[in-house]
């Protein structure tokens, strides 16, 4: 069988993919950093949200417990496997409370508090702005759907076409580029040699193609602003360039006036982008906007505090990127099915679900499971590292969905386990011993 698709995800343009939606530092943050963190004050203790079910542990079911044991046999150890209904009733569980590295399985998290955050139209900008001494200034978001077409705007509107004429002719502009510094370009834990790969481009606010050809862009700053130069004098004019930092600023927003504003796709599609496609560079924007930070650490501490918010399992839990590139992650699978399952009853539960890959169909799990019973019931997110497979998300059974989570670390063969263990919890829905029980009540009544 064809190893799972790794969690990189290559970058595609959104307008493409809008068509089929909806039809830390060094260590990473972990539960402890929540208390001993001095960046922020410690959180509220969790609160429970009332009308939304917790995880339940008091009735696995029997067949289904058996059974998905039988088939990990000796190589037990090297899984984590949790099912959840949607009572949050846990059906099933193998070393479900051991925090292992989830590869792409992070995004489930990420985009979980981006949509929740956020909203489902939420859009990123990059603006262009006229500051009161008549410099230009470029901002951004880090819309990963940014491109040459966008830039040649921005370029027109510079040289005061389009009725925003403030120059007079043959004046040189002056354009200043905001960005990230450096050092907040990539998580930094991510290995060198993935930062030059296209899957683990760095993460800035002002990202032509997601800062990704062939390979990843080591400069997209400089990147930028080359392109924007060249356009500039395509059209006739002249440009002078500075690079500042985010945060050297000597203006309030509030005096700055908008020029020209560029939106990136709704958040339904940035969705589907991070989950379907496993787009690392999305995921890593959505983490940082929803946290309004682009510092990891205080990225991180944000995510965890809304996991925590969210009254679950939350023991082992580490959150140290956005993506799942990083191998200073960990979560449970009793975690992640219960997140699925908490988040099937949020408000917005159907964004959710339509970002996730469906097996047999589309994104990640097109090619997976196609002549099975699990084409087209299976929506979820699949995760591969080297040494790592996991795959967490929804199974439409016979007795209602599934919140399923299955990690291996270091399992040999794990793509044909996944998919009997996927097909044993879909035969075996309703649990067999349940049905029996109530069948018993019945005469007995």
């Amino acid at each position: 069988m064809t190893p799972f698709p790794q969690g990189n995800g290559c970058c595609r343009q959104i307008n493409c993919l809008v068509a089929t939606t909806l039809g830390l530092g060094l260590i990473g943050l972990s539960t402890n950093d929540l208390h001993a963190s001095p960046l922020l004050l410690a959180p509220p203790p969790p609160v429970e949200r009332q009308g939304f079910p917790k995880l339940q542990t008091h009735r696995i079911c029997p067949e289904l417990q058996k059974s998905l044991q039988s088939q990990l046999g000796t190589a037990s150890t090297d899984w984590s496997v949790s099912v959840v209904d949607s009572h949050g009733q846990l059906l099933a569980d193998i070393n479900g409370q051991v925090a292992r590295v989830p590869a792409s399985n992070q995004k489930l998290i990420t985009t979980a508090f981006a949509l929740d955050r956020l909203g489902p139209d939420f859009r990123l900008q990059t603006k262009l702005l006229r500051r009161p001494d008549g410099v230009l200034e470029i901002t951004g978001e880090g819309d990963p759907d940014l491109g040459i077409t966008q830039i040649q705007r921005f370029a027109m509107v510079a040289l005061g076409q389009g009725g925003s004429r403030f120059q007079q002719p043959g004046e040189i502009v002056q354009l200043v580029i905001r960005e990230e510094p450096r050092h907040l370009w990539w998580p930094s834990d991510w290995h060198p040699t993935d930062r030059a790969y296209a899957y683990g481009a760095p993460i800035t606010r002002l990202a032509l193609t997601s800062n990704a050809l062939e390979m990843a862009v080591s400069n997209p700053a400089v990147r930028l602003q080359n392109l924007l130069d060249k356009e500039v004098t395509r059209q006739g004019g002249q440009a002078k360039f500075l690079l500042l930092n985010q945060k050297q600023n000597n203006f309030l927003p509030e005096q700055n006036v908008v020029l020209h504003q560029e939106n990136s796709a709704p958040m339904h599609a940035l969705l589907s982008l991070a989950n379907t496609e496993s787009h690392n560079f999305t995921a890593e924007v959505l983490l940082r906007q929803a946290a309004n930070s682009w510092d990891m650490r205080k990225a991180s501490l944000a995510a965890m505090r809304w996991m925590q918010a969210q009254n679950l399992p939350i023991t082992g839990l580490r959150i140290s990127d956005g993506s799942g590139l990083s191998r200073n992650n960990r979560v449970s699978t009793r975690t992640l099915s219960s997140l699925l399952m908490r988040m099937s009853h949020h408000p917005l539960a159907a964004y959710y679900q339509a970002s996730m890959a469906i097996a047999g169909q589309r994104g990640t799990l097109r090619k997976y499971f196609f002549e099975s019973s699990l084409r087209g019931r299976f929506w979820g997110k699949s995760g591969t590292l080297s040494g790592v497979r996991s795959i967490s998300g929804i199974l439409e059974t016979k007795a209602g969905p599934r919140y399923m989570s299955l990690i291996s670390n270091g399992a040999s063969d794990p793509n044909t386990t996944i998919g009997e263990l996927l097909k044993t919890t879909q035969q075996l829905s309703p649990c067999p011993s349940f049905g029996l029980n109530v069948q018993q009540h019945v005469e007995r009544g």
